[in-house]
């Protein structure tokens, strides 16, 4: 049976609109996609504290009230733990730039064209921001 990989994401909107990284073409995985911030989460660590860490480590906020979404993804080794983030203190950097080679704030309308880490997730993503902005 093949390893799974537990991985938290956060969904981060403001304004009706999404924050996605750029993954960089040189990653082994998912490379030269749009993608929630997030990773791996780490032994004895909860999927909400790793979700806090991802943000802290890779664009430098301190999120607050992760609340846990539906996220589908249709990668059978990815166990993935999606929270929708609507308040963070700090401004969202790119602190990664080995994972990330961009940040980006993305419209409902624009989500849809983006090629994304996982097709799978479009739904799930554009629920969340509608959920989000109150839409």
């Amino acid at each position: 049976m093949p390893l799974r990989h537990a991985i938290a994401t956060a969904a981060l909107v403001r304004d009706g609109r999404l924050l996605l990284g750029h993954r960089h073409p040189q990653r082994r995985y998912y490379a030269d996609c749009w993608d929630l911030i997030g990773g791996h989460i780490e032994p004895g660590e909860s999927p909400r504290e790793a979700v806090r860490r991802e943000c802290l480590e890779e664009i430098g906020v301190r999120v607050k009230n992760p609340r846990p979404i539906d996220l589908a993804f249709s990668d059978p080794d990815i166990d993935m733990h999606a929270f929708l983030v609507t308040e963070w203190i700090g401004e969202p950097t790119n602190l990664a730039p080995d994972e990330h080679d961009d940040l980006g704030w993305f419209s409902p309308g624009q989500i849809p064209g983006l090629v994304l880490a996982d097709a799978a997730a479009v739904p799930d993503l554009l629920r969340a921001v509608r959920s989000a902005s109150g839409s």
